[in-house]
């Protein structure tokens, strides 16, 4: 499937309910109207805004009023550069809220909902150390918003190291299938090459968190025609789904050898060259959201079928790929993320309903499902890439200096 690459995350977020994290877009100050405090004001959100400082100097300037409740920060950077913020606890206490990508004399706002304690905001400038606001003690109201410690660089570090060395597995695997398929089409079998394809392919889905490392071999081993002015006949369509195409499509044995090597051989290159590659640990928590975001807009969809009708099993390989991510999280997020058993109890659910379009042996083409059953796969995917949003955004490394 398509990658969609590398994002970081740039938008307020703050812990919802049951520990969710809710994901607003960039909102701008809006106008003010009768105050509710002298630092605080009233809008048609029918909240108390605080208009608070975050540039290096003035760090968490302007609450000096605290109050409880559900509540939102005005927070304006007056300074000559880009900044992020968190709301903490005090001390260096979980994380409440966040605003990244704050542009310079910008104001983005942050609803939180804050009960009795010690909080501060810590602000951190693009190339600058971070710095923290004065500590702000909250007397009574309810209990606070869900609240997350946070992430850090170094506690993903022993996990994107148990990945790397998963997915090193993955690809002596996937080495030996891709042999197999290319034995096939060497001795012209054809029919055992359809038979080799899948397992193979299906081989390569379920790394999905290293396609970000894999860089130009991704293209070359799973690239589809996207960009490419000559469809499925132009040079540079290669790899399985060029193979895939000739197979379903009466190509001779004859004119696959050439591509049947050529992704045998990416895929050897690829091994060797993973020996000495390094895993961004920052990535792995993202990922686990990315591949199966990339499967309701790819797979789902029909986009990536050039013969074999196996998008369905290769949905399913990628329900594989994301729960090999997880395990590996699951240490950092069974403290974090309060959702988890739900998110674990839905991978089974679609798990259980994608094994449902496998029979006698042979997957189900997408174009024959029903309409019902369509409906129920792109629903129980969607809910899950929802919740991996979650995984994604608990994940990302906090700048701590």
């Amino acid at each position: 499937m398509p990658r969609a690459g590398l994002r970081r995350l740039r938008s307020p977020r703050v812990w919802g309910p049951g520990g969710a994290v809710i994901v607003a877009g960039a909102v701008t100050a809006v106008a003010l109207t009768a105050g509710a405090g002298p630092d605080t004001a009233a809008t048609a959100d029918g909240l108390p805004h605080t208009t608070v400082e975050i540039s290096p100097g003035d760090c968490g300037r302007g609450w000096q009023h605290p109050h409880s409740g559900t509540q939102v920060f005005d927070l304006r950077n007056s300074s000559s550069g880009a900044a992020e913020v968190y709301l903490r606890g005090a001390g260096g206490g979980p994380v409440y809220g966040e605003v990244e990508g704050i542009g310079p004399g910008t104001t983005r706002q942050l609803r939180v909902r804050l009960g009795p304690g010690a909080y501060a905001f810590t602000c951190l400038p693009d190339d600058a150390n971070a710095t923290t606001g004065p500590t702000v003690r909250v007397t009574g109201g309810g209990p606070a918003g869900p609240a997350a410690a946070p992430v850090t660089q170094h506690d993903l570090i022993d996990p994107a190291i148990d990945y790397q060395k998963w997915v090193a597995g993955g690809l002596d695997d996937l080495v030996r299938q891709t042999e197999d398929l290319r034995a096939a089409v060497t001795d012209g079998d054809l029919a055992a090459a359809r038979t080799a394809w899948l397992p193979a392919h299906l081989t390569y889905e379920r790394l999905g968190a290293a396609y970000g490392e894999f860089g130009d071999a991704d293209q070359k081993i799973n690239g589809t025609t996207a960009g490419l002015a000559g469809g499925v006949h132009d040079p540079g369509f290669t790899g399985f789904h060029r193979v895939e195409y000739g197979l379903w499509h009466g190509e001779s044995a004859a004119g696959l050898r050439a591509p049947a090597a050529a992704l045998a051989e990416a895929v050897h290159a690829l091994r060797d060259e993973w020996a000495q590659d390094r895993m961004d640990p920052a990535a792995l928590g993202l990922r686990a959201h990315e591949i199966l975001e990339n499967t309701a807009q790819f797979e789902l969809t029909g986009r990536t079928d050039y013969g074999s009708g196996s998008n369905l099993a290769t949905a399913r390989a990628n329900l594989d790929g994301t729960r090999a991510v997880l395990v590996r999280l699951r240490p950092l997020l069974t403290t974090r993320y309060p959702e988890l058993p739900r998110l674990e109890s839905g991978l089974d659910r679609t798990g259980r309903l994608l094994d449902g379009f496998r029979r006698d042996g042979r997957w189900t083409p997408l174009d024959a499902l029903s309409r019902a059953e369509r409906q129920r796969t792109n629903a129980a995917v969607g809910d899950l890439v929802e919740r991996l949003a979650s995984v994604a955004t608990l994940c990302d490394p906090r700048r701590t200096v």
